[in-house]
């Protein structure tokens, strides 16, 4: 028996307040809001982190999102949006099913960037980082 609470949404075991259904993923608004119209995009295949979903599934899952975002635009009118994921325990990731999160942004809603999540640059240069990745 599987025992994720996202599966548990996508079998209609549990109840959600969905926005939107597609064959590869489901949008529903999530039950402890950060902001009005927050909300949470999952891959109805049961993959933890984003390394693990395939690449059609993946572009799949980012044109839902586009999606997604266009009909929260039409109803709530948001200013903007910040859009992302915690992708592993590190990061914040507290369900072990991938999910994107999707929060209305408001002007003077008092929230912050993707930048204000975390401020520590660590001890490398930013050129030494880069020189790895150089051939």
């Amino acid at each position: 028996m599987n025992t994720c609470i996202f599966c548990k949404i996508i079998n209609k075991e549990i109840p959600s307040h969905m926005i939107q259904e597609t064959p590869s993923s489901l949008s529903f608004l999530d039950i402890h809001p950060h902001a009005q119209g927050h909300t949470v995009i999952i891959p109805k295949k049961h993959v933890k982190i984003l390394a693990e979903l395939n690449d059609k599934t993946t572009q799949e899952l980012i044109l839902d999102v586009k999606k997604t975002m266009q009909l929260l635009q039409n109803k709530l009118h948001p200013d903007g949006f910040n859009v992302g994921w915690n992708d592993g325990v590190a990061a914040g990731q507290v369900v072990g099913h991938l999910h994107i999160h999707i929060l209305p942004r408001y002007t003077n809603d008092n929230g912050g960037s993707m930048h204000s999540i975390i401020k520590n640059p660590g001890k490398r240069s930013v050129e030494d980082i880069a020189k790895m990745f150089s051939k």
